[in-house]
């Protein structure tokens, strides 16, 4: 296993190069100039400069190892700085945004509390929601709590984060006025009073997107647990005399998980994207919103890097996905 978990993080530094690479190149390809919001009485002279200064005069290649070089050298350094207190990255630029002209992890860092509220609790809620629904809609399969789970999970599939949002929006917050409809990202917590507040207005981005969370992963579940209910080893271990609920949560959840864990791991990269839809419903100054916002300002930076960081993430979490196989079952080997 410590073989096959270095053997794949080796690998995936090319991979990551080479991804890396591709989104650079698409966002050169794309259209848009980050000097068109210029008031238009700014001389082309002073324009030219503000390119230059952006370092939009250089050759791409140029452009590219000046990116990876702050990106993997500089920042890790101001991290280092930091935590320990010392001056590696003193004096050295830094992944800068063109909309703000302030350094883009700094931004991330400040976005991420917001994203990892709203959007990482409710995968939480979600999961812990989905899990048991799928175990016994598959163990009393065709009952009337099967066919509820099933009617239930259409709808999160069927339909978009921008309507629901928006029907919640009008049925809780207009006519019932129970939660507010914009979250407020200044609020702290200090009291139980507070905490209250914050729970009031996370309710709803929380219900939204953790409809579809139960509705993708309580069907998987579903389907991996009427797998392995037919399987040999169930009938073996009920003529052995073990109990039903032995059988079903110990037997028959492990091997189902097996599959769920990709799932789960896969989507955890979503948490650190944010919901672009649903923040900008509720106005949560997450991750998601900045993406959006530096789409339309054209923030080359900000948009490269924010990209690359989820592509590291999903290259991440399968990883641990895979190791996880092994973990739960003792027939996967990585020799």
């Amino acid at each position: 296993m410590l073989t096959f978990t270095i053997r794949r993080l080796v690998l995936s530094i090319p991979t990551l190069l080479f991804i890396s690479l591709v989104i650079f190149l698409l966002l050169q390809l794309a259209p848009g100039d980050p000097m068109a919001q210029v008031p238009l009485t700014v001389p082309p002279e002073v324009k030219q400069k503000m390119r230059e200064a952006l370092g939009l005069g250089a050759p791409i290649h140029v452009q590219y190892w000046k990116w990876l070089v702050q990106f993997f050298w500089v920042e890790p350094q101001v991290l280092v700085d930091h935590w320990f207190g010392t001056a590696f990255s003193e004096g050295k630029l830094r992944v800068i945004s063109w909309q703000t002209r302030s350094p883009v992890m700094d931004i991330v860092i400040q976005r991420m509390p917001q994203t990892l509220w709203v959007v990482g609790m409710s995968y939480i809620v979600g999961i812990l929601i989905a899990l048991p629904i799928g175990i016994y809609s598959a163990y009393r399969q065709y009952s009337l709590f099967d066919q509820a789970g099933t009617f239930i999970s259409m709808i999160g599939f069927s339909i978009p984060p921008f309507f629901s949002g928006v029907l919640v929006i009008v049925i809780f917050s207009v006519n019932l006025g129970w939660f507010p409809s914009i979250y407020d990202t200044t609020h702290v917590v200090t009291d139980w009073a507070s905490f209250k507040i914050q729970l009031q207005q996370m309710i709803m981005p929380v219900m939204v997107l953790a409809l579809q969370t139960t509705a993708q992963i309580s069907r998987f579940m579903r389907a991996s647990m009427l797998d392995n209910l037919n399987q040999d080893y169930v009938r073996t271990a009920r003529a052995k005399g073990l109990k039903e609920s032995v059988v079903v949560l110990v037997h028959v959840l492990r091997n189902s998980m097996i599959p769920i864990v990709t799932v789960i791991a896969l989507g955890i990269p979503s948490i650190f994207g944010g919901a672009i839809i649903t923040e900008t419903l509720f106005k949560v100054n997450g991750i998601g919103q900045l993406l959006l916002t530096a789409l339309f300002a054209n923030d080359l930076p900000m948009v490269m890097t924010l990209t690359f960081i989820f592509a590291i993430l999903i290259v991440v979490f399968n990883l641990i996905a895979d190791v996880l196989y092994g973990i739960l079952d003792p027939r996967i080997r990585y020799d």
